[in-house]
């Protein structure tokens, strides 16, 4: 019976059934939601949508382990509720200067035209040996090549190499 918290009456057998069912419905209620508000849902162009993407994930992993029915409804329908406010702040966000910078960080400049900036390293607690290994992860061969180095609001690091550089690019880029 569907309502029951029992699959079957062997305990093994239950808990592994229970597991698949949760799981799966949980990863169709997932997908649905996606469908639902979009593929912006899962980007990561704020510490929001990161805090999203981690609860999503932990609420998965809740619905897979819950031992009923009501406990499953409570983690699918929390995850619900964390794709409508995803949604509302994505389009509020999108509409609101104000919205905006309350909820976004702002990225931060590290390097410039082959320059690090030694400031900007210190105050965002980003190592040289870190600043080196995302330089050498985007084929950089000599310093001079750098155009820019960004420590975007997700937390990744974006290496902007080459002859020259748009200054739009950087617009939104604050520095140390």
């Amino acid at each position: 019976m569907l309502i029951s918290t029992v699959f079957v009456d062997d305990t093994a057998l239950d808990v592994v059934l229970r597991s698949i069912v949760f799981t799966v419905l949980g990863f169709a209620a997932i997908i649905f939601y996606i469908r639902l508000v979009g593929l912006r849902s899962l980007s990561k162009m704020t510490i929001f949508d990161f805090a999203m993407t981690v609860a999503v994930g932990s609420l998965l992993a809740t619905a897979s382990t819950a031992s009923s029915w009501p406990a499953f409804g409570q983690a699918v329908g929390a995850t619900g509720m964390l794709f409508a406010a995803q949604y509302v702040i994505a389009r509020a966000r999108k509409n609101s200067d104000r919205v905006e910078d309350l909820v976004s960080n702002e990225s931060l400049l590290l390097m410039r035209d082959g320059v690090i900036d030694e400031q900007a390293l210190h105050a965002s607690r980003v190592a040289r040996s870190d600043l080196f290994a995302k330089l050498r992860e985007a084929n950089v061969l000599h310093l001079g090549q750098v155009r820019a180095v960004v420590l975007e609001t997700t937390g990744d690091i974006s290496v902007l190499h080459g002859e020259s550089l748009d200054d739009v690019l950087l617009e939104g880029v604050r520095t140390a």
